[in-house]
């Protein structure tokens, strides 16, 4: 490989490690494509592997103090387990590009139900009452596609929690996904000590960047973190969709 690639594959996972110490989330959104283009996708996501690991076990410590203890997150978390579980099920039953598409054009109509209703919100009770089936729905499509985002990151942002309290939140729930893959993959023999190897140095920038993005993170107001995050959604939405159909 050259030494401009291995550059920009450098400045790619710097650039997600800035977005994910910003917002909490989207360190995939950027490094994964660019990975992809020098790896294949499934290569990419395993090289991902153990700076998730290791990204979000720092946010959840260093946002510890702020991680709600409200029934809702343990709910969240519980359905996400089950979710994992029936993501294998998802994967053999239903294609890839039905996942895909639905879940895309879901994010979609929230993006644009938001739109309409900037200032709508789901209220505790009800954020309670459907944080289960949420984290099932975030599970399976975790186990089956591999990306959870599209709803986790609906779901919370409808919470309309603030920033200190969105990252450990969405942080805990993709480290449990991350701790259910690693041995799974292994068991499955894709992750090899080379690729182990090439994500414990894909740590390196990763981590580096995250700090400036956290202080740069400190001058946003809750309505642009609440635009960020709308506009990762949204690109996340519309990858998922145009994958589905081509």
């Amino acid at each position: 490989m050259l030494v401009t690639e291995l550059i920009v594959i450098f400045l790619c996972l710097a650039a997600g490690g800035l977005l994910k110490g910003a917002t909490g989330v989207g360190t995939p959104v950027i490094a994964v494509p660019a990975l992809a283009m020098f790896f294949d996708v499934k290569t990419a996501v395993i090289i991902l592997l153990i700076p998730n690991l290791f990204t979000n076990a720092w946010q959840i410590w260093h946002y510890r103090s702020f991680l709600p203890r409200r029934p809702f997150l343990k709910l969240f978390l519980a359905g996400g387990v089950i979710g994992v579980a029936a993501g294998t099920w998802a994967l053999a039953a239903l294609s890839a590009q039905t996942l895909q598409v639905g879940v895309g054009v879901v994010g979609l109509v929230y993006i644009a139900f938001r739109l309409l209703h900037p200032h709508w919100h789901l209220g505790e009770s009800a954020g309670t009452a459907i944080a289960g089936p949420a984290g099932v729905v975030a599970g399976i499509l975790q186990g089956a596609s591999g990306i959870s985002a599209p709803v986790s990151i609906t779901y919370l942002n409808a919470m309309r929690l603030e920033r200190a309290v969105f990252i450990p939140s969405i942080s805990t729930l993709f480290l449990l996904f991350v701790a259910v893959q690693i041995p799974a993959l292994t068991f499955a023999g894709l992750l090899t000590w080379k690729l182990f190897l090439t994500s414990a140095l894909a740590v390196v920038p990763v981590l580096s960047a995250m700090p400036l993005g956290t202080r740069l993170a400190r001058t946003l107001s809750p309505a642009m973190f609440d635009r960020i995050i709308l506009i990762l959604l949204a690109v996340l939405a519309v990858k998922l969709v145009v994958d589905g159909v081509l």
